[in-house]
């Protein structure tokens, strides 16, 4: 694609309209097709997408896989089994003051979406809502992560190779960029990013009356009530907070833990971190770094010496923060104003889970949320009190790995959701249709109008 500008844009996203309007992409087994062939792409490039999030994140190879490319894997199979089902048109019941009529829902691609990836997962946050998008039938413009550049050049090179420009297109470049693509009316916009970019882009798409859906973040929090297993939670929160250095939208952003076990789960959490990562986490294969130095020079600016209870050593050079844990954190602290979005572990006491939920509900609805507990009444309590866009009972990340729940956040944690299912229902417009004889005529509900004809219009409307 040529030098981005507002009028290049708006001519590529004319040409991907005009391909969805000539049905070119309508056919289910088009799709299909174009989902095998970008799996087939990405099979034939693995090794490249691997050693390009080495280079831009110092991903271990199976976190690469694991979380990135099996990932995108799994998606694709799951809603290619199921797309033929899902694309079907579907007959509804029809109320009985339309007697004569039948109902159907179409769905049918919204034409030329815009897809916004992040730098924390740079791969599988850019091709798993595409696969959505080509699943519904749309063409689509993808833009990666320009904090990611060496993951960036392989997807266009992915894309380009493989795909016309008319259908899959791949936008690299920065800040100037992201504005021409937002302010360009496309027919869709899916952006995964940060809270306060998410703002700009929903601004943007709505002076052009663009739906969007928003996949943004928050502090998290993860409860650890004292009937919790220590040892389980603490294997599970380790993972979790520390998963691509702690650079996971839905990581714990902070634990709330009672007063009774604090003590005793910090012992555990430090022999976790031992555990997977060795006494020198530095040294670890297995540990990512922080995707720049702004991002590094904003972490190490939260670190608290006097309240580190482990880690706390960092290194601008390899942009490296080892895996901490913060005690003694009180609500007012800079640490608990923003989602902190790396290695970065503060802890809170607690003694009255009714004022912890209180505490919780006083910020910004969270994106994902945590629970520790072996109590069925605490953990009802905590589900039906506290609004959250998805999360764990019992251990944490994994909610998102299911094709069978929607992914998404909620007030300020995002808007709209994908996966599984929900991918295809996102990139898709539910095309309401009535069907009516042509012969068959309701007199009574045209003028000239009646007490007869409203005392019968009552009958069936009531």
């Amino acid at each position: 694609m040529e030098a981005i500008t507002r009028t290049t844009v708006m001519e590529l996203v004319r040409n991907q309209q005009q391909y969805v309007q000539s049905g070119a992409t309508q056919s289910v087994d088009y799709r299909l097709k174009q989902l095998q062939l970008l799996k087939t792409a990405i099979k034939c490039n693995e090794s490249l997408i691997i050693e390009a999030m080495r280079k831009d994140l110092r991903k271990s190879e199976f976190e690469a896989y694991t979380t990135e490319i099996g990932f995108v894997y799994d998606s694709i199979r799951y809603i290619s089994r199921h797309l033929r089902k899902w694309a079907k048109v579907k007959r509804v019941r029809t109320p009985l003051v339309h007697w004569g009529s039948k109902s159907y829902i179409y769905p049918e691609p919204y034409g030329s979406v815009l897809v916004i990836g992040p730098f924390n997962y740079p791969f599988m946050l850019a091709i798993e809502p595409l696969i959505g998008a080509i699943a519904a039938g749309n063409c689509a413009v993808v833009k990666p992560s320009e904090y990611t550049p060496h993951v960036s050049a392989v997807i266009a090179a992915i894309i380009r190779a493989n795909f016309e420009e008319r259908y899959i297109s791949v936008a690299e470049g920065g800040k100037e960029v992201v504005s021409a693509l937002i302010h360009t009316p496309f027919d869709y916009i899916f952006f995964t990013g940060s809270t306060e970019i998410g703002r700009i882009v929903m601004e943007a798409a709505a002076k052009n009356l663009v739906p969007v859906t928003l996949e943004l973040g928050g502090k998290s929090p993860c409860i650890v009530e004292r009937d919790a297993d220590l040892d389980t939670a603490a294997h599970r929160i380790v993972w979790g907070k520390f998963l691509n250095a702690g650079q996971t939208c839905v990581a714990p952003d902070y634990l709330l833990v009672h007063q009774d076990i604090k003590e005793a789960l910090i012992v555990k959490l430090k022999e976790k971190i031992a555990a997977f990562y060795g006494d020198d986490p530095h040294k670890s294969a297995d540990l990512g770094r922080i995707v720049n130095e702004r991002h590094w020079e904003r972490l190490t600016g939260l670190l608290d010496a006097g309240k580190i209870a482990a880690g706390g050593d960092s290194r601008r050079d390899d942009l490296y923060v080892g895996p901490t844990i913060i005690d003694h954190v009180m609500w007012e602290d800079k640490i608990m104003e923003e989602e902190i979005f790396g290695p970065i572990l503060p802890v809170l006491a607690y003694d009255n889970l009714d004022a912890a939920i209180k505490r919780i509900n006083g910020r910004s609805k969270p994106l994902a949320l945590y629970l520790f507990t072996s109590d069925k009444k605490t953990e009802e309590k905590v589900l039906e009190r506290v609004s959250f866009g998805g999360g764990c009972v019992n251990d944490t990340i994994l909610h998102l790995a299911s094709p069978h729940l929607p992914f998404g956040g909620v007030g300020a944690s995002g808007t709209g959701a994908y996966h599984g299912r929900k991918s295809f229902e996102t990139f898709s417009h539910m095309k309401s249709v009535l069907k009516k004889r042509a012969k068959f005529n309701w007199s009574f509900l045209h003028p000239p109008y009646s007490v007869k004809k409203l005392n019968l219009i009552r009958k069936f409307m009531k």
